[in-house]
């Protein structure tokens, strides 16, 4: 898990830090020429930093010293006299070492271009001279964060840089994962330089904090999990038996499917390896259940009801969220696209307000997008996992069945909602590497995580 901050958070960390400026100043440098060296840049290359006033500038100084040092031509374009004395300081060192150092001017031709102007200081409105730099189409390297992109919520107002590689010290901003950063940043390298713990916004998931529990060697169909879907209207049978086949690809025991009497045929057809069951006739032996899929407005009075009622873990998706009520024991997983979200919410789809509805619901939101936000209510996850190839009809229901089996199997529905969200990315990536991604395509994927 990596913790992720606000500028405001990284502000106070620079602020109270034991270090002095001056030692963070070095170590970023070090850490953004070492990158740099890492894109190519050896003896000979020509490198331009771009340093602004600010500390962010400082860093570009000590970077440009140290790249000198290793033989290459590197020059400094300034934006402005340096206004901290550490960054004046690292300014005068590399000019010692014959750095170049001239005012910003005009777009230069390099072979690296290293972003120094503003970094986690960003604020929106830039001047004419640094968008030119951004149209010269050069390859960047972003120090903190690109130029352009706000690093409180990755917005982008105009332009910004496009970097190849972007290098942030002790912990990723928010900028780097929402909005339009992610585009913006290219590879993003987290270096250590030693600012003390932090107060985190968000926090990534990664491989450890997605738990896939294993079976007894004694295991049953029935005690490795069983979930129960409802759903699959006539014309809309497909995401029902995704969902379920989903679920039991990704570890179920047993999984059973009811839809309305006259979807039953089709439902079979399509998933004889499922059980089959009638909404008049729901069984009560599930440990999860997973309702919405392909539901319909139809059965909108067994669905409330089912909500309400059932004792065990649940998933609502799809046509039920709009059925979700403020009455749960902890046990519910919602799992909204954007717009679901809106209607669900009333406000705009953002991590607090995720938060905000988990907390009402007492249970957990996966508000679906890229990146997938997961939160009961504390500080939110972030799965950045998976891409635009996910953008593709029945993917979503995957993720219900991934859910649903993990809750099935025992998880927590917080530990289920992460651990899922983050497979179904994972094998997303890797099934795009290979084909197109399709539902059923994903459904044979996710198996190989299990």
């Amino acid at each position: 898990m990596q913790q992720i901050i606000s500028p405001d958070e990284a502000a106070r960390l620079d602020r109270e830090s034991p270090i002095p400026v001056s030692v963070l100043m070095e170590r970023a440098g070090a850490a953004v020429a070492l990158e740099a060296v890492r894109m190519g840049v050896g003896y000979g290359s020509r490198v331009i930093a771009l340093a602004g006033v600010g500390n962010n500038g400082g860093d570009a100084y000590v970077a440009a010293r140290y790249l000198r040092d290793r033989g290459v031509f590197v020059a400094v374009h300034s934006l402005g006299e340096p206004r901290t004395s550490e960054a004046t300081a690292a300014r005068d060192q590399a000019a010692a070492r014959g750095v170049g150092i001239e005012s910003l001017g005009s777009p230069v031709m390099a072979d690296l271009v290293i972003d120094g102007l503003f970094g986690g200081g960003f604020r929106p409105g830039l001047p004419e001279a640094v968008t030119e730099w951004m149209r010269s189409g050069q390859r960047v390297l972003a120090i903190d964060i690109p130029s352009g992109v706000d690093p409180r919520d990755g917005t982008v107002e105009g332009e910004a840089f496009v970097a190849g590689r972007t290098v942030t010290f002790d912990y990723r901003k928010v900028g780097h994962v929402l909005g339009a950063g992610p585009d913006h940043c290219g590879t993003i390298t987290v270096a250590p330089i030693g600012l003390g713990a932090s107060r985190p916004v968000l926090k990534l998931v990664e491989a450890e904090d997605a738990p896939l529990p294993s079976r007894q060697r004694q295991a049953h169909k029935w005690s490795a999990g069983s979930v129960l879907v409802v759903g699959g209207a006539e014309g809309m049978t497909g995401a029902a038996t995704m969902a379920g086949k989903a679920a039991l690809a990704f570890g179920a025991g047993a999984v059973g499917v009811a839809v309305p009497d006259e979807a039953t045929a089709t439902a079979t057809a399509h998933a004889p390896e499922l059980l089959h069951y009638s909404l008049d006739s729901l069984p009560d032996r599930y440990g999860s259940l997973i309702i919405g899929p392909g539901l319909g407005p139809d059965h909108d009075e067994l669905a409330r009801k089912l909500i309400e009622s059932w004792e065990g873990s649940l998933v609502v998706d799809a046509d039920a969220l709009r059925l979700v009520t403020d009455r749960h024991q902890g046990n519910v997983v919602v799992t909204p696209h954007v717009g679901e979200f809106r209607r669900m919410a009333g406000v705009e789809p953002t991590a607090s307000a995720a938060a905000d509805l988990a907390r009402r619901l007492n249970g957990v939101v996966v508000l679906k997008g890229n990146p997938t936000i997961i939160t009961e209510g504390e500080v939110p996850w972030v799965v950045e996992r998976g891409g635009p190839e996910l953008a593709t009809i029945g993917t979503g229901d995957v993720l219900a069945g991934m859910i649903g089996a993990l809750l099935a199997a025992g998880l927590d529905p917080l530990a289920a909602a992460r651990s899922a969200t983050y497979w179904h990315g994972v094998a997303g990536s890797a099934l795009a590497a290979k084909t197109t991604v399709t539902a059923m395509g994903l459904i044979s994927e996710i198996g190989r995580y299990r």
